[in-house]
């Protein structure tokens, strides 16, 4: 159990959800050391309803619950970081985060879910499934077209082919990645090992 100082905010403190694939924000709400224990017990985000002065888990009436991956305190334990999974739109008014549409950076690990949820699926339907079928030398291949293609058309002016091409480019390194059964995380901290600050 973390040690948090409720005394602070008249026994209330801010906690921030953040979604811990993409990392964005996606809501801020408030809990009394009740409703920390119960998110702490149960795994499912709880908050103290300032306006209903009572408990409120977050999803009881949407079904869009949020599960807790990590729970962290700031550095004078009187705020709440909390990354968990979203069963789906978090705000009240249909958007994914209560500060608006999902935002591109962040995406990308959206998107391995995605392909690892296709992948294990196995439905035909799926060109991401029909082509983990086909084997690691098959998406190879593809991942080498695509690289191909992107560089034609970065010796073009026109930047929405590029960006189409880079995109898929991506999207097939991905698949490839979970053929090889790495994870783009390893990927970036093979990145950050690299990185040498000036």
């Amino acid at each position: 159990m973390l040690n948090i100082d409720f005394k602070k905010g008249d026994g209330l403190v801010p906690v921030v959800i953040q979604d811990n694939t993409t990392l964005q924000v996606l809501m801020v709400g408030y809990m009394n050391e009740e409703a920390y224990l119960k998110t702490e017990a149960e795994g499912t985000v709880t908050f103290y309803s300032r306006s209903r002065k009572a408990l409120w888990t977050k999803g009881e009436t949407s079904g869009n619950y949020l599960r807790v991956v990590t729970i962290e305190t700031d550095c004078d334990n009187d705020a709440i970081l909390i990354r968990a999974e979203p069963a789906g739109p978090v705000c009240h008014t249909g958007t994914w985060s209560c500060f608006g549409e999902t935002q591109p950076r962040g995406f990308i690990y959206r998107l391995e879910e995605i392909i690892n949820s296709r992948i294990e699926e196995g439905s035909s339907g799926s060109y991401t499934s029909r082509l983990f079928s086909e084997g690691t030398g098959k998406i190879a291949q593809k991942v080498g077209e695509e690289a191909v293609e992107l560089v034609i058309e970065a010796m073009g002016d026109n930047n929405g082919l590029f960006k189409n091409e880079a995109a898929d480019l991506l999207y097939h390194l991905l698949v490839l990645l979970r053929a090889k059964s790495v994870n783009l995380s390893e990927i970036e901290e093979v990145l950050v090992s690299r990185h040498k600050p000036v």
